[in-house]
């Protein structure tokens, strides 16, 4: 794969959030003005084929690509969040960890019914958050048709795993 430019813009930052682990952070992405708008604007673009009639927004920093790439769309997004975030009526879907379980929930009313629904993260590794996402916008009534995200592991293999396609900006 091509080096982006952009992967300047992400700091590895090794044993976190514990050891073994290099975390990809995107601060320094965020922090930079013409870097950031080149993302937004490039992600935008890619988001853009799947013809999205909404996105969704993977808690907490799939909001931070969700909100400008709606925006630069002029469509709307709704955020897909860890359980007990949201006020309202919701879904749920409960999926496996490498260690336990965890939660995820949005609004019933998140999502007409065959609504196209692009769903935002920062980053794909294992799948499971993202597969958990798909789950929960198809309960919804939506129609799950890409997953977006800024950052690819791709020696994780969740791409293959969410059974819709996914566009990535960095890929590892």
């Amino acid at each position: 794969m091509p080096h982006h430019p952009l992967k300047k813009l992400i700091r590895d930052v090794p044993n976190f959030p514990k050891e073994g682990i290099l975390f990809r952070d995107i601060s320094p992405l965020l922090a930079d003005g013409e870097g950031w708008r080149k993302a937004v604007d490039e992600m935008a673009e890619r988001v853009a084929k799947y013809k999205p009639d909404m996105l969704a927004g993977i808690d907490a920093r799939g909001f931070l690509v969700a909100a400008p790439v709606a925006y630069k769309l002029g469509i709307g997004f709704a955020m897909v969040r860890k359980k007990g975030k949201l006020p309202w009526k919701t879904v749920e879907h409960t999926y496996e960890l490498e260690y336990g379980s965890d939660t995820l929930q949005l609004n019933a009313d998140a999502f007409a019914q065959g609504q196209r629904v692009v769903i935002c993260d920062d980053l794909l590794a294992t799948g499971g958050t993202a597969g958990a996402a798909v789950e929960l916008v198809r309960k919804t009534g939506g129609n799950p048709v890409a997953l977006a995200c800024l950052i690819e592991l791709a020696g994780l293999g969740g791409a293959a795993k969410l059974g819709i396609p996914s566009e990535s900006l960095l890929v590892y």
